[in-house]
């Protein structure tokens, strides 16, 4: 096998079994951000639908039909539709739903900013791993007094070279999962903002903003 040569007690070893520690961070962190953001975006028609319904007048229908939302949009305009009915002030209300939803937002970025950490980390621990792969290299090159032949040096040379490739091949995917769940947060705390929106643009009105 490739690679069995290099000592797991060697610095490029170290290196890599750090490498793949981070690797199967990255990879549960982006099947469960993945599982818990697949619901964050949607129900915009049915967002629409419940407000139809309150500027109709069916308020315990519109709300009834947000209740069982999964969107933090669908909450947050669930909880906006509740408390109006309980006659909540303009100002409080508006400061709760700020808070919800920057609570809701928060949630949906947990653990994110490992995968960016992962991502900005892995390329730069390859780089130490071959850095302190080829002084050792030279290292043994020079205790052999110019008996080495080219085939262990470079062997050598490979070897610390892995450690950079495997830092690529962990930092790729955790960038690309990041730039993909943070863009999705993005979506759904644009929706939590136009549903709020769109509740006080009715209340304000007193028709429907689509």
């Amino acid at each position: 096998m490739p690679g069995s040569d290099l000592a797991l007690s060697s610095p490029g070893g170290i290196v890599l079994i750090v490498l793949a520690v981070l690797s199967l961070i990255s990879i549960a962190l982006i099947v469960a951000k993945s599982l818990q953001l697949a619901s964050a975006r949607g129900g915009a028609a049915g967002r629409d639908e419940a407000l139809v319904q309150w500027s109709k007048g069916d308020k315990e229908q519109a709300i009834a039909a947000l209740a069982a939302g999964r969107t933090p949009a669908d909450r947050v305009l669930h909880y906006a539709l509740k408390a109006t009915l309980g006659k909540m002030p303009r100002k409080p209300l508006e400061a709760e739903l700020m808070r919800r939803g920057n609570a809701e937002v928060e949630a949906l970025n947990r653990n994110i900013r490992i995968l960016e950490l992962v991502a900005m980390i892995a390329p730069l621990l390859g780089l130490l791993g071959t850095v302190l792969g080829m002084i050792q290299s030279f290292q043994e090159l020079e205790m052999a007094q110019g008996a080495a032949n080219a085939s262990v040096l470079a062997g050598g040379i490979w070897q610390a070279l892995l450690t950079t490739a495997a830092g690529l091949v962990v930092a790729i995917p955790a960038a690309v999962g990041a730039t993909l769940l943070s863009s999705r947060v993005d979506g759904a705390a644009h929706d939590i903002e136009a549903a709020a929106g769109q509740f006080f643009l009715l209340e304000d009105t007193g028709t429907h903003a689509p």
